[in-house]
């Protein structure tokens, strides 16, 4: 079992991932789940665009698609990335653009958990976690937490 990055006609972005992998598995753990497959592909727009329209019949721009393959308590999915998103979030938002990727990651990782967010109050839940988990990811990259 094992967490992957992957990109789709584009760089990979700077990340320290033996870190990221480390953090995932410990969110993971934290929920009582076994990490199963994962797999991030970090793409474009245009991409991420013709699989909203292929798989969920949407036609517009979003940061994030997660596919869930989790079974019982082993927690997998494929989840894509439009590192073009990102960086505009990032830049509506006047954070870094790996706090923002960061903060895409664990939204994936935590609707692989179970989390949703149509509505107000799902999306206050899930910003809530996001933020508490990105916390943990510091905490790791610091050496503060092992």
């Amino acid at each position: 079992m094992a967490i992957s990055f992957n990109t789709e006609k584009l760089k990979k972005p700077p990340l320290s991932y033996s870190i990221v992998k480390k953090w995932l598995k410990l969110v993971i753990k934290d929920f009582g789940k076994i990490t199963g497959d994962i797999t991030f592909i970090f793409c474009k727009d245009s991409y991420l665009i013709d699989i909203n329209k292929k798989f969920l019949n949407h036609d517009y721009f979003t940061d994030i698609i997660t596919f869930d393959y989790c079974d019982r308590n082993i927690i997998s999915g494929d989840i894509f990335i439009s590192l073009d998103r990102v960086l505009e979030n990032s830049e509506l938002f006047d954070v870094l653009f790996n706090d923002e990727l960061l903060r895409v990651i664990i939204h994936g990782v935590l609707h692989l958990l179970g989390y949703t967010d149509a509505t107000d109050m799902e999306k206050q839940i899930m910003s809530e976690q996001e933020t508490k988990f990105i916390l943990m990811f510091k905490f790791l990259e610091n050496g503060c937490i092992e």
